[in-house]
């Protein structure tokens, strides 16, 4: 075996590269030190100019290449300057002086790399070998599909995928993807790259032509300040996670849909409440109190398909995914018979499949929960995937018959859940005034939030969910404006708002009696409630005095009152204008007051695990990694 090349900055990494590569091409260069500029500006432009001459596109880069930019100790990557778009002698003097200005360090023997102007680009990204967030053993592959040769470095990026492949599957292994072909190539380039550099934490760029050449721009060490990964235990964990995935891809009893569809975002939104990797005690939180059976009480509840004891989330080596069948299975009004069931979230999946951006916006764009004035437009997609006029007839009667149960002005299944809420205030004092220990108290907090806070919470959840899409359908079909739906929310007195009023008129120990049980990270041990760190989380000297601003007034006018009105009529739902809107807006604020009050148990028992933890010698960082289940 040769022996490995050492890598350099920018330019002398890739000059020594040239010729060098199999699955890729490094464009040719003229490269100088800062002192070579100042001592002999002539020759640098002379070779830069037949540089020029030989360009396809003639056209040049100038490029940074300083000696602290890919240092293997230290990175520097996209902190200086590139100026393309040179296509001519006299604008490179300006060119070089900016890229030289941007260096931190003036340095003499800082280097400056020109190359030739890449035109046709297809798309073009980063690619690691290895994770730069978790140390693990994989390719990570970021591109941006506009053909921005900037947009990924710069952070500008708006239309990007992110690939990652483990080191150790063989790239014949790769599942269907539309850029399989060139994932393959890029693959090989980094297998050529760690073998010719001898070291497997490298940070590359590159490029795809419309022409399907592959371009490498740079490649620098990654640099990696913890431990890495134990490769063994990584492989061992993605085969247990692909075995139970090959398993789930199958038929289920009690479940409608001929295979499933893994998401972080579809339902209960993981990603956002916990993250993408959460410690254990949030995780476990999270289940307990929601996604392991609290989400389909609710749902069963409220007229919907029946997935009790079926759990929402799961979890793949500590990181949270919905289960994103048994979310579409929930949103089936259970009046449906089982054979238009399973036609139904098989459509669901498939378009979702079809689409899988859609994984956050499925239920405003795919699923059909509830029932809108522009319902009996949007559900005729369905004729295109085969169902007959019958069936969509059908699934919207009883969608329709789902609504009017939750939003009936009298009977409807919130107020009920409303009055949960409340209860779970009062019992939260019995509990804290009581004399049990503390693990028993921790113990209470949670079951009592399951029963008087989560599960309410839920329903508020899900009827407001219903009132915002009735209150967007109303836009849609010109009852209301853009202006009206923003003046409507305006005047809803949420949490939120509340807040922002009592900042400003209550005094600072008032106001964090009031709000002080918040926490960034409601699940999360190691974030510190208001009332620990109030300093942290509000500036007490610069109060808004104006905290009441002036915001237009909602108000219906009577035309508007009675196209509503023959609306409501036509589409058979029950409430009259008057309730309707007293719906939305109770309901709106009900989600808001519910999670405000449910998360007071939460944050309570959180503080008493940490002091629980803290006599027996552990911090809240060690009692993150707890399971709520040992309580």
């Amino acid at each position: 075996m040769s022996e490995a090349l050492i890598l350099g900055t920018k330019a002398e990494t890739l000059k020594k590269l040239e010729g060098r590569l199999t699955e890729a091409k490094v464009l040719p260069q003229v490269s100088f030190t800062v002192n070579a500029w100042k001592k002999d500006p002539e020759t640098v432009l002379s070779n830069a100019e037949n540089l020029r001459k030989q360009s396809a596109s003639g056209s040049l880069i100038v490029r940074s290449s300083a000696l602290d930019e890919d240092a293997y100790e230290t990175s520097q990557a996209g902190k200086y300057l590139s100026v393309p778009g040179i296509s001519n002698v006299a604008s490179l003097p300006q060119a070089i002086d900016e890229v030289i200005l941007s260096y931190e360090k003036a340095d003499e023997e800082n280097q400056v790399l020109i190359q030739p102007e890449l035109k046709n680009v297809r798309f073009c990204g980063v690619a690691f070998t290895m994770d730069p967030a978790t140390k693990g053993y994989y390719d990570v592959i970021e591109f941006d599909m506009t053909g921005s040769t900037s947009a990924i470095t710069s952070g500008n990026s708006e239309s990007h995928v992110l690939f990652y492949h483990q080191k150790d599957t063989p790239k014949g292994e790769l599942p269907e993807n539309p850029y399989l072909t060139e994932l393959k190539r890029i693959i090989s380039m980094l297998r050529e790259l760690e073998e010719l550099f001898g070291q497997e934490n490298l940070d590359t760029e590159f490029a795809f032509t419309e022409d399907g050449e592959l371009f490498l721009f740079q490649v620098r060490s990654l640099i990696l300040k913890d431990i890495k990964t134990d490769r063994g235990m990584q492989t061992e964990e993605l085969r247990r996670i692909q075995r139970k995935i090959e398993r789930e891809q199958q038929p289920k009893p009690f479940l409608c849909g001929e295979k499933t569809i893994y998401s972080v975002m579809t339902d209960w939104n993981p990603a956002e409440m916990i993250g993408i990797r959460p410690h254990q005690l949030a995780l476990s939180l999270y289940q307990e109190i929601i996604t392991d059976s609290i989400w389909a009480y609710q749902r069963d509840n409220y007229g919907y398909r029946n997935l009790r004891s079926v759990p929402l989330m799961v979890d793949f080596g500590g990181l949270p995914y919905i289960d994103v069948r048994a979310s579409f299975n929930s949103f089936v009004p259970a009046e449906l018979d089982e054979i238009l069931s399973e036609k139904l979230v098989n459509y669901y999946l498939k378009r979702l499949e079809e689409d899988p951006s859609e994984h956050d916006k499925a239920e405003f764009h795919i699923v059909f929960s509830c029932y809108t004035f522009d319902l009996p437009d949007r559900i005729h997609i369905l004729e295109r995937y085969g169902f007959s006029q019958k069936e969509v007839n059908t699934i919207m009667e009883s969608i329709r018959n789902v609504t009017n149960r939750i939003i009936d002005h009298e009977s409807g299944l919130w107020r009920k859940d409303y009055d949960k809420v409340e209860k779970l205030a009062a019992r939260y004092d019995l509990i804290m005034n009581s004399s049990m220990s503390r693990v028993e108290k921790v113990y209470w907090l949670i079951e009592d939030c399951k029963r008087y806070g989560t599960l309410p919470f839920a329903g508020l959840a899900r009827a407001a969910f219903i009132a915002v899409q009735i209150l967007r359908s109303m836009v849609t079909v010109g009852i209301l404006s853009d202006a009206d739906y923003e003046a409507f929310m305006s005047g809803v007195n949420t949490v939120s708002s509340q807040m922002n009023v009592d900042f400003v008129q209550l005094p600072k120990e008032a106001f964090l009696e009031k709000y002080g049980h918040l926490r960034p990270g409601t699940y999360d041990i190691t974030s510190s409630r208001y009332d620990n760190a109030p300093d942290l989380y509000f500036d007490w000297d610069r109060k808004e005095k104006d905290a009441n601003v002036q915001r237009e007034s909602f108000r219906l006018s009577l035309d508007q009152m009675n196209i509503l009105k023959e609306k409501l009529e036509r589409n058979g739902l029950t409430n009259d204008v008057l309730s309707l809107f007293d719906f939305i807006k109770t309901v709106i604020e009900g989600r808001e007051y519910g999670k405000f009050v449910f998360t007071k148990s939460v944050s309570k028992a959180l503080e008493l695990i940490g002091e629980i933890g803290l006599e027996e010698g552990f911090s809240r960082e060690d009692c993150s990694f707890l399971n709520i289940k040992i309580f």
